[in-house]
């Protein structure tokens, strides 16, 4: 008999807190609110995932033949979806349901939003301050305080930030001939030994498995959760919420279980951690007499305003050793045109000229420095239908010399970009699947123009010969699901509040990125975690 079969999955008795979803924030809501001493139940759709699998997963990565989502085995008919309309939506290639959450395939990233991200919020970058703070230290953030582009901090980071590598030296001098300014990444991955594990040993291969476990994923606060006592049940979606008679306040969580059938847990909080796709989903199936439209949403806000990063990119090939995958994140990025992409630059040779496209001006864009572009050795290898001296000729000639950029762009918020039920779909418990409806506007496309505007004045000064571009005509998205519970003041159009907890519910919060209001252009998980953290301290108030 499997462990999955015989798990206790049966509801504890009543819990103070209910949390749906073991990704960041969920993970992080129930280590802080457990290590204050109050009963933790966290319900999570998918498994808990073996930890000695990874080397595994990675070979499922490495390997051709092996469809990406079966990494973290994704897809089928519990992870159905649709994506109505012109632009098709990938919503699996970027999810992972498992404890854990997509942190167990991010590539960890971890930047602060601006102050200007926060103009149309209704907290400011110093309400979030303190939070950037502890989530840096809870997930060991390695970074350098060289970015003169970022926010003010108060603290260092935790970790020394990672070197510069051998292909951001060749982007080094031809940035700064054109006044392109580098500086280091933050990253969530241990630069030395830190929080038990140890530091990164350079396997590759970080999006979509770390199998050293330098790099941080929300299993980490998973574990000390329970270590404080919270109970963690997995493969346990949750089917709907249930709420009391006055309709304020949730009273139940149902959820399903391999064995077919469905249990209640009961708490006095509930905080939903599930991800900007997902959370809108339960709250819509979570319709009653009292909320015919969907729970927490008599703003009509559920689902709306669904923004994603889009990429831009470029690269090709230069007559140097660039030393490509031997690194398997990026170490340096631009923020140089983040508050205004349509600057030009004064370089000692030269520079980026100011922006003079047709149309609506750019937004916020940022730019990366790849440290894998190109093929790999052993894909070479892989896919080679040749042996001995003419492979490793061939692979001599075809590797090692590659260089690409790329560059996020962000979305304003649209109320037609928007998650919703589909009930043409069901999933494998028979419930409508989200169906993701999702456009880009033109000033998006204008920002992304502008990214392939610099990167190739960039790569021209490179002298490289470019193979490959990525902009407004095929673009794709970056996965950062943000929007649809977003915050405000006013109950009318938004669906939390500044403490992050609904309007409609006096006791059910939402920590995600779902409840961004804007999207920036900066990767969002440290801001999700400093926003989980904050709303741990609101629910512990109430408790």
């Amino acid at each position: 008999m499997s462990e999955s079969a015989t798990t206790d999955r049966t509801p504890g008795e009543r819990a103070d807190v209910c949390v749906v979803g073991a990704g960041p924030a969920g993970a992080l809501v129930a280590h802080s609110l457990a290590r204050r001493g109050h009963d933790v139940v966290v319900l999570e759709a998918g498994e808990r995932f073996d930890p000695t699998s990874e080397e595994r997963r990675m070979e499922r990565h490495l390997r051709p033949g092996y469809d990406p989502l079966s990494v973290w085995d994704m897809g089928g008919p519990r992870d159905a979806y649709t994506a109505p309309g012109k632009r098709h939506y990938p919503l699996n290639a970027a999810r992972v349901k498992g404890v854990g959450g997509t942190t167990l395939h991010w590539q960890g990233m971890v930047f602060r939003f601006h102050e200007s991200d926060f103009a149309s919020w209704p907290l400011d970058y110093a309400d979030l301050r303190p939070y950037y703070d502890k989530a840096e230290r809870e997930m060991g953030v390695a970074g350098a305080d060289d970015n003169p582009f970022a926010p003010p901090r108060e603290e260092p980071f935790p970790l020394p930030a990672f070197p510069p590598s051998h292909s951001d030296s060749v982007f080094a001098d031809a940035c700064e001939r054109l006044g392109v300014a580098m500086h280091s990444v933050p990253n969530a991955r241990n630069s030395e030994p830190n929080d038990g594990r140890g530091q990164c040993v350079g396997y590759g291969t970080c999006k979509p498995v770390c199998p050293s476990g330098a790099k941080y994923s929300a299993d980490v606060h998973v574990r000390k959760a329970e270590a404080e006592g919270a109970r963690v049940v997995d493969c346990a979606p949750v089917q709907r919420l249930v709420h009391d008679d006055a309709g304020d306040r949730v009273t139940a969580a149902v959820y399903a279980t391999p064995d077919g059938r469905t249990h209640r847990q009961t708490a006095r909080e509930f905080v939903l951690a599930a991800g900007g796709v997902e959370i809108p989903r339960l709250l819509l199936l979570s319709r009653s007499e009292r909320y015919p439209d969907g729970l927490a949403n008599r703003s009509g806000a559920v689902g709306r305003y669904f923004m994603d990063h889009l990429f831009a990119g470029m690269g090709g090939t230069v007559d140097r050793r660039t030393r490509q995958h031997h690194v398997g994140f990026i170490t340096s990025e631009c923020h140089q045109f983040y508050e205004d992409p349509t600057r030009a630059t004064s370089g000692t040779e030269g520079g980026i000229p100011a922006w003079s496209g047709d149309g609506p001006e750019p937004g916020p864009l940022k730019l990366e420095f790849l440290n894998y572009a190109g093929p790999t050795p052993v894909g070479l290898a892989l896919d080679a239908d040749e042996w001995g001296d003419s492979l490793l000729a061939s692979m001599r000639e075809a590797y090692g010399n590659s260089v690409g950029m790329g560059a996020l762009a962000g979305q304003r918020p649209r109320k037609e970009n928007r998650v919703e039920l589909d009930p043409s779909t069901t999933d494998d418990r028979g419930n409508p699947v989200p169906a993701i409806h999702w456009r880009v506007n033109d000033r998006t496309r204008a920002t992304l123009r502008r990214a392939n505007e610099i990167q190739r004045a960039i790569l021209d000064e490179l002298g490289a010969d470019v193979t490959w571009r990525v902009g407004p005509g095929n673009t794709g998205p970056a996965f950062h699901h943000m929007g649809t519970t977003r915050m405000g003041t006013d109950p009318a159009s938004s669906v939390v509040n500044p403490r992050l907890r609904t309007h409609d519910l006096r006791n059910l919060s939402v920590a995600s990125s779902s409840v961004f209001v804007t999207s920036g252009a900066l990767n969002p998980t440290l801001t999700i975690a400093a926003l989980a953290l904050k709303a741990a301290d609101h629910v512990d108030e109430r408790l």
